[in-house]
């Protein structure tokens, strides 16, 4: 009794990971807001975490959004929580040309037969890797990411499960601590318990039960018997939590917290086996699950280790420009980008920091070409455009900190839900603001005085959408650190889970606060974000880009795709939010903006840039594509064409507002320096 009652404190105790690297932290410097915009938290917050600032683009945000009853993915299972019980779905797929999708289904439900009474579940705790939900002091359930078993840990009460499938096999070992479940949709469900419980063929327990529950499904594969012997062996050791420390040397390290003897079985991605480390974990590909996202497959131990392929930082191209007819072309479009350059009027704060951002490239290619005059021409024009926004003096729009949840919005997005595409609503905060700290680490390091006067503001930005520190605002606000990359969907409840469009638009904001860190000689900063960007470039090639040999997609949809649209939790979308999956051209280009040196990292295999490209140019003269997105095609297309590619950019006659002429020749030319005989 007095084990399992230090168990359920620790379920309702809330740990913050440890603090690691100071990022030169600042208080924010701008206004106070009260959002309006956004929902209040909910009841669905337990009273100890009632205080921002809130995470407000978790993995698992439906469970604290409305009622808190819409699904969530946690790898491998899919797991909806209702008023007094868990449901848990191992989820089947359907593919169509334009999606592919894992819908929830009600394997397997638990619940106490007294009921947990008016208030049901609250989410007790969380932590980088896992989220416990808690049932009126009658059970617990930390719901880890990748773990093999869904904990349950009662308190008092009396186990019932169901299905909404038939039982058509049933079997208790002696001890009664086993229970297989067959159902007749081929699925064999496994209950473990840590003492005797005494289920019926009915699913439900004669008498009353203290202690934890672990529930999993066995494959059904031909392995399958090695898989539950697996299961069987690893039963006892179980995670309550899991931390995730970023290192100088770009590792990074996950630290699963658990109770139970033994050692830890978890289930690693794709994405974590490429650069796992040697030196933690020990790997059992024997044992695996399926999932939308790749093959899970099993690993032992309660530490891992990542090492992070970093990217090189840069500000300019890796080549420069030498052939002299190249560097005039470029230099004749930037004297005339830079004479056009006119006041920003646009109070979006979205369209607003692309066009900040397109000045801040001007700047950059200018230094490059040692243009110095036109170099002084352009920060000249971002002391104008960005230091308004920073001291609150824009007329159209202002940026304040947002009282209620914990971050910085827009006035405009703290009145109105749809203003700045949803920023009051936590939608899109690193596209938004990567393109505001883009324009000022470019700012910071052309001009000492304002990086001295402005970093407070510039921190803030960067702390809001990828803060460790956990003071103003949340912890990695937009990072998954179980899936390696960023969501964007903020506080809106989706059945499909949380969301993400650009992923070119994600590594630009890490991108961004790396060059802060270079331009505020802030190393800490700099590694942080170098390691957030390198992983979110890799686990976008993975998950968006959809080569011919594809294995990791069915194959009618990689028949009609070379990318995905938009990835959700539990749904791969070929349609995007403001276009259709005939827009080939759009989704494309929302993938390669903004073109910076680092797109060079995010589109390595050239023969998979050329199929996208020979993709998207097949409906490039179609009705409603414009010279601004056929821009990005060129781009890419100069990657293994750049005498095609310098051809197709002449001929336009306009550009996307977040890029320029002069910063698409510098790309094309940039790619002929590295294929000189193309």
């Amino acid at each position: 009794m007095e084990k399992m009652a230090s168990l359920m404190e620790a379920l309702r105790q809330h740990k913050r990971p440890a603090r690691r690297g100071s990022m030169h932290s600042h208080h924010q410097p701008f206004p106070a807001v009260e959002n309006h915009a956004a929902p209040c938290p909910s009841n669905l917050w337990a009273d100890q975490l009632k205080a921002p600032p809130y995470p407000t683009n978790a993995p698992w945000q439906n469970f604290v959004l409305n009622k808190g009853t819409c699904h969530e993915n946690l790898h491998p299972f899919l797991v909806q929580a209702q008023e007094e019980s868990l449901s848990i779905c191992y989820p089947p797929r359907a593919a169509t040309p334009g999606f592919i999708f894992s819908p929830f289904i009600a394997d397997l439900t638990f619940r106490v037969a007294e009921g947990c009474g008016p208030g049901g579940h609250v989410v007790s705790r969380y932590d980088d890797l896992s989220v416990t939900l808690l049932y009126a002091g009658k059970f617990g359930v930390p719901l880890v990411r990748g773990s093999p078993y869904v904990t349950i840990c009662v308190d008092e009460g009396t186990p019932v499960f169901s299905t909404i499938h038939a039982v058509v096999g049933f079997w208790a070992n002696c001890e009664r601590t086993k229970h297989r479940i067959t159902l007749n949709s081929g699925q064999t469900w496994v209950v473990y318990s840590s003492h005797p419980l005494p289920l019926t063929c009915e699913l439900r327990s004669e008498s009353e039960f203290q202690g934890v529950i672990r529930i999993t499904v066995v494959s059904g594969c031909e392995e399958g018997e090695d898989d539950e012997s697996l299961l069987d062996k690893y039963r006892s050791c179980y995670p309550i939590g899991g931390t995730v420390e970023f290192y100088e040397n770009f590792e990074v390290v996950y630290k699963w917290e658990t109770l139970g003897p033994g050692d830890l079985l978890m289930l690693t991605l794709p994405q974590h086996r490429e650069i796992m480390s040697k030196c933690y974990g020990r790997s059992l590909p024997a044992l695996t699950f399926k999932s939308l996202d790749g093959t899970l497959e099993g690993i032992v131990g309660h530490k891992w280790g990542l090492s992070v392929r970093s990217m090189q930082l840069r500000w300019h191209s890796t080549t420069g420009i030498h052939d002299p007819k190249a560097r005039a072309q470029v230099a004749e479009a930037l004297e005339t980008d830079v004479r056009e350059l006119a006041p920003i009027s646009t109070p979006s704060t979205y369209f607003h920091g692309k066009a900040l951002a397109r000045a801040a490239r001007m700047a950059l290619i200018a230094e490059e070409l040692h243009l110095f005059n036109l170099v002084g021409k352009v920060v000249e024009f971002l002391q104008k455009s960005l230091t308004p926004w920073f001291l609150g003096q824009f007329p159209g729009n202002q940026l304040m900190y947002d009282t209620t949840w914990g971050g910085i919005i827009s006035r405009d997005g703290s009145r109105d839900p749809g203003a700045d595409f949803g920023l009051g609503v936590y939608n899109d905060h690193h596209f938004h603001l990567g393109y505001f700290v883009y324009a000022g680490a470019v700012l910071a390091r052309l001009d000492h005085y304002w990086a001295h006067n402005f970093k407070p503001h510039v921190y803030a930005l960067i702390h809001d959408y990828m803060s460790v520190e956990r003071h103003d605002f949340p912890r990695l606000r937009n990072f998954d650190c179980y899936k390696l990359h960023s969501w964007a969907s903020g506080l809106t409840e989706f059945a499909d889970g949380r969301n993400q469009e650009s992923t070119s638009e994600a590594v630009n904001a890490y991108y961004a606060a790396a060059l802060a860190g270079l331009a505020y000689n802030d190393f800490d900063l700099v590694t942080l974000a170098t390691t957030l960007c390198a992983l979110e470039n890799r686990t976008s090639q993975l998950l968006w880009h959809v080569p011919v040999n594809s294995t990791l997609y069915d194959p009618e949809f990689v028949e009609a795709n070379r990318i995905v649209s938009i990835v959700w939790s539990t749904k791969r979308d070929s349609g995007l939010w403001f276009a259709g999956a005939d827009r080939r051209d759009c989704r494309l280009g929302i993938q390669v903006l903004p073109i910076t040196p680092i797109t060079e990292d995010m589109f390595p295999d050239k023969h998979y840039v050329e199929e996208l490209v020979e993709w998207t140019m097949a409906s490039i003269n179609n009705e409603g594509v414009t010279d601004a997105w056929r821009g990005f095609v060129y781009a890419l297309k100069a990657i293994y064409n750049p005498t095609a590619a310098l051809e197709g950019a002449m001929s336009l006659s306009g550009h996307d507002d977040g890029n320029s002429y002069s910063n698409l020749l510098w790309w094309i030319h940039t790619r002929k320096a590295h294929s000189p005989h193309t």
